[in-house]
């Protein structure tokens, strides 16, 4: 029964002032919140809300509605929490987008490269967010700016486990983010950098390599400059970290780098970096939460889900398919390194990590996701080309030596190249 306090919280309605947010969260199950714009101007992470239009929310959504001017908003359903908040960072992140946009102009007036821009910080402190109102900003403005996301855990881009490159031709969707049409996409295979470290510093050089060639090809992108979101900075990790945060940047030759809520890393990339680059210390939002490891395990799976299945608001359907062992080539990345006690006297042991082996179908393979490599060698060019699209082993028959896979198209593949991924999925449809 609906009691009338419950009633009361299903329509609610909040004057907003100039310069202030409304942010609200839904963590339960199956609940959903709609999101109206009754007067005024206001915007979600960058993209403006059409006036009148209802937008749907589920759960795990965490929102802010930022209004410059004053707005009536309007929100049915439950939330797990809302609130006004007065205070909020969006007139400093407002301040970045118009220090890159005259640097923008400037590019486009000596007909050099626009602004690359790095986003740092620790993990939860709204790194993806703040590249996505940069991003949103641009678009709006009539750039046509390169997203990069290095955020292996997040999967932005494609599936958790990849880094990759996205050009971004008009504003995020309020609910579903941007337009993930022909991405360029990048195969890791595990969820932090630590995992693999000299792998993920090849794929970074090819990444950053390949970006500076398309922009090369693109003016308009070219002068629009390239925001690349990072992985969350890890307690612990210490100088090792930093080193990866420099040769990353120097891989992709950045010009800002914007750390987040993170004064000790400000500091330390102040006195590593050339002074050439530009490093600014921003706040993160008081709206951010810290999730727990099971949050991003489920957010995990959730990316991975909508990778095949879509959104509730744009469904995809896979398809499922036997393939013979013999028709496919499967190889992981890296392999264990000899001990110095098997090599010959005074040969050093070479470095496995980035060594292509070939593996045999077995059962351990069951639902491990699996690149679809563009290569058609059998060799390192497999590590560094970028990747079709992703299939999830969901059978292995032995004695038929045959498995299942699921993917995003029908038979038959892209090609025959698959590469292992630690990452795992368990399909429940």
């Amino acid at each position: 029964m609906t009691t009338a306090e419950d009633k009361r919280t299903l329509v609610q309605e909040f004057k907003l002032d100039p310069d202030s947010e409304l942010r609200f969260e839904i963590e339960s199950k199956n609940e959903k919140v709609y999101l109206v714009l009754k007067s005024g101007l206001a915007e979600v992470f960058g993209t403006e809300l059409v006036k009148g239009k209802s937008y749907e929310f589920t759960s795990g959504a965490k929102v802010a509605v930022f209004t410059w001017q004053g707005c009536t908003i309007e929100l049915k359903g439950k939330t797990d929490v809302h609130y006004v908040a007065k205070e909020t960072p969006m007139i400093m992140y407002s301040n970045c987008h118009a220090a890159l946009e005259l640097m923008r102009i400037s590019a486009e007036k000596d007909n050099v490269k626009g602004p690359v821009t790095m986003v740092v910080g620790p993990c939860d402190v709204g790194k993806s967010t703040l590249c996505r109102i940069l991003l949103n900003y641009a678009v709006r403005m009539g750039r046509r700016p390169l997203l990069v996301d290095l955020d292996l855990g997040q999967g932005q881009i494609s599936v958790p486990g990849t880094i990759g490159a996205l050009l971004v031709e008009r504003p995020a969707s309020i609910d579903e983010g941007f337009s993930q049409e022909a991405p360029l996409v990048y195969h890791f295979g595990h969820k932090a950098p630590a995992a693999n470290p000299a792998l993920f510093s090849m794929i970074i050089t090819q990444l950053a390599n390949t970006v500076k060639e398309r922009i090369e090809v693109n003016k308009k992108t070219k002068m629009s400059g390239v925001i690349i979101n990072t992985c969350g900075w890890i307690k612990g990790l210490g100088s090792r970290k930093i080193v990866q945060r420099i040769s990353s940047a120097i891989a992709f030759e950045v010009d800002v780098i914007l750390v987040l809520d993170q004064e000790r890393l400000y500091n330390e990339l102040v006195r590593d970096i050339p002074n050439f680059v530009k490093v600014v210390l921003l706040p993160k939002s008081g709206g951010v939460v810290e999730r727990s490891k099971s949050a991003r395990s489920e957010a995990r799976d959730q990316r991975i889900r909508e990778y095949f299945y879509g959104t509730p608001k744009n469904s995809l359907y896979p398809h499922s398919f036997d393939i013979k062992w013999s028709e496919i080539r499967i190889y992981k990345i890296g392999a264990p390194a000899l001990p110095d006690s098997c090599l010959p006297l005074g040969m050093k042991a070479e470095d496995h990590l980035t060594k292509l082996v070939q593996l045999t179908p077995n059962a351990g393979l069951l639902h491990h996701l699996f690149a679809v490599s563009f290569s058609e060698k059998d060799d390192d060019e497999i590590i560094n080309s970028h990747v079709a699209g992703f299939v999830c082993v969901t059978n292995v028959d032995t004695e038929r030596q045959m498995i299942t896979l699921l993917s995003p198209q029908p038979k038959p593949l892209p090609n025959n190249v698959l590469i292992l991924s630690e990452l795992q999925f368990m399909d429940s449809h």
